[in-house]
């Protein structure tokens, strides 16, 4: 039982504290998976509060995988992480059951799991810390007293300001297909080994009032009873999808763009504003400045964003003489976590990002990559 809680220790500690560090790293994109839970669950009215519970998490899973690793309050430590798997585990069961979130974001970009995955996981875990805390009396504190107070509080600031920082300046490491270095056209084709959808043939057919989906082997069981309504192809198992399968650059009257500003040979900006009337528009004078010295070297910069009824009105609020491009808005969200956030491409290689709050000034950019 002795050997059974240190291993279990170690695994529960080191898993928890891997965790909390990938979502910190990201935790705006943590909280956008937050608020579609929130939607699923019909707590519409706790999106709000989604940014802040995203970094509560985020501490409390590494606060309490240190804890756990140095044997700090171990009873406090244990129940703490008892509660929070079995939270988790119902939630990610809800979810893989009744098919209402299809990734769990446990791992943000780092890793993807179905709800089914991650459901697993959290069992797993669980059994986990359940051994944990039955074996409570073989942990025993690695430190003394005053150096664990001096090792939780530098916990609780460190686990609180990475995910402060990574909000304000972007993720220190970008797991996503829009980082830097990734090409955006490469990155909407599919490998070639690639497993495609399993499309199965289904036919519509109604009976006393209601409709039914039946298999080509089915038919041939029923009766004349079984009216026909039609037929359908039915997706029964997903295959692989690009890593960027909804990416594309329209105008607000349909015209689209995508391969045109993608294939551009020289350099292109990005203005990347998910939601107009969220943007912050505080920055919006170096952006007008910035745009400036970019049509006074003949480099586009163009403003993507999902607003299309707000674009007009919002040129007029902020003086923003660009052109205003549409794309999905769960792709702006995903391109760069900033609103606005500014992105460098050529040729579809996406070459730098920078979030509102560390705007850069168009001397510096131009003196580091194209300026010579």
């Amino acid at each position: 039982m002795r050997f059974l809680t240190q291993l279990c220790r170690i695994l529960v500690g080191v898993l928890f504290i891997f965790s909390g560090l990938i979502k910190a790293n990201d935790p705006l994109g943590f909280s956008y998976k937050l608020d579609e839970y929130f939607s699923v669950f019909g707590t519409e009215f706790m999106i709000p509060l989604s940014l802040m519970l995203a970094i509560f998490i985020c501490a409390y899973e590494i606060i309490f995988g240190i804890m756990l690793l140095f044997g700090s309050r171990i009873t406090l430590t244990v129940w703490a992480l008892f509660l929070m798997i079995v939270f988790f585990t119902f939630l990610t069961f809800y979810s893989a059951y009744y098919d209402k979130v299809k990734e769990c974001g446990c791992f943000g970009d780092f890793l993807h799991l179905t709800p089914w995955q991650s459901f697993y996981k959290d069992v797993a875990l669980l059994v986990m810390i359940l051994a944990l805390l039955a074996g409570k009396k073989f942990i025993y504190p690695l430190l003394s007293s005053g150096i664990e107070k001096f090792l939780v509080a530098g916990s609780v600031i460190a686990s609180l300001a990475f995910p402060l920082y990574t909000y304000n300046f972007l993720p220190v490491k970008d797991f996503r297909p829009y980082a830097i270095g990734k090409n955006i056209p490469e990155g909407m084709i599919l490998p070639p080994h690639a497993v495609t959808d399993s499309i199965q043939m289904v036919f519509i057919y109604e009976k006393d009032g209601k409709q039914v989906e039946l298999t080509p082997e089915q038919i041939k069981t029923i009766d004349s009873t079984y009216k026909y309504v039609d037929r359908k192809d039915k997706v029964i198992r997903e295959g692989d999808k690009p890593a960027i399968h909804d990416f594309s650059i329209q105008t607000v009257d349909g015209s689209d763009y995508t391969e045109q500003i993608l294939n551009y040979s020289g350099y292109y900006f990005f203005l990347v504003c998910y939601d107009l009337d969220k943007a912050n528009t505080g920055v919006f004078g170096k952006v007008i400045d910035f745009a400036k010295l970019c049509r006074a070297d003949s480099i586009p910069i163009t403003v993507l964003t999902a607003s299309s009824d707000r674009i007009e009105s919002f040129k007029k609020e902020t003086g923003a003489d660009m052109d205003f491009y549409l794309t999905d808005q769960t792709t702006l969200k995903t391109m760069i976590r900033s609103n606005p956030g500014l992105m460098l491409l050529k040729q579809g290689t996406v070459i730098d990002m920078w979030h509102h709050h560390s705007f850069p000034s168009y001397t510096d950019v131009k003196g580091k990559y194209f300026g010579k």
